[in-house]
């Protein structure tokens, strides 16, 4: 049985061996190379087991594991980022499912669990990231009531 829940510390260890899987994923995909080394500048999303449970522990994140017959197979990392009183926005740092538990749901639930936690924190909308070709993140998205609002060009220099 498929199923979405908070992560604990329990689980950092696990998520870390995910996010080994994600950024290995990422670096063969066009751009992921550069936003591989963005994200770390910015510590999103965790990629070690202290990061994850840094994120835990933090009010304004919040991490999400997604779970087959309760073993964890995927996590999402959100966090609401306060631009002003007025205005805060979520953010969905990362969403990764590993190969072998995708097009069963996992995916969707973590999404919809990350939007819904954001949209209690009263976040004004959600921004999430996808490569460019990457086809199967952009309809997950999409098929969740996402729009593109902005698109990154990137030309390398020698």
């Amino acid at each position: 049985m498929e199923s979405v829940r908070p992560g604990t510390e329990a689980d950092a260890s696990r998520c870390a061996e995910l996010a080994d899987g994600a950024v290995a994923a990422l670096a063969t995909a066009r751009g992921g190379t550069l936003l591989i080394g963005r994200c770390r500048e910015a510590g999103r999303p965790a990629a070690t087991a202290e990061e994850f449970a840094t994120r835990m522990a933090d009010p304004l994140s919040l991490v999400l594991v997604g779970t087959i017959d309760g073993v964890v197979t995927g996590w999402a990392v959100c966090h609401v980022e306060e631009r002003s009183p007025q205005a805060p926005l979520g953010c969905l740092d990362g969403l990764y499912v590993e190969p072998g538990a995708r097009c069963v749901g996992i995916g969707r639930l973590l999404l919809d669990g990350a939007v819904d936690w954001l949209e209690r924190q009263g976040c004004l909308g959600v921004d999430g990231s996808a490569l460019p070709g990457d086809r199967q993140t952009k309809s997950l998205f999409e098929q969740a009531g996402f729009k593109a609002r902005l698109l990154t060009m990137h030309r390398e220099l020698p």
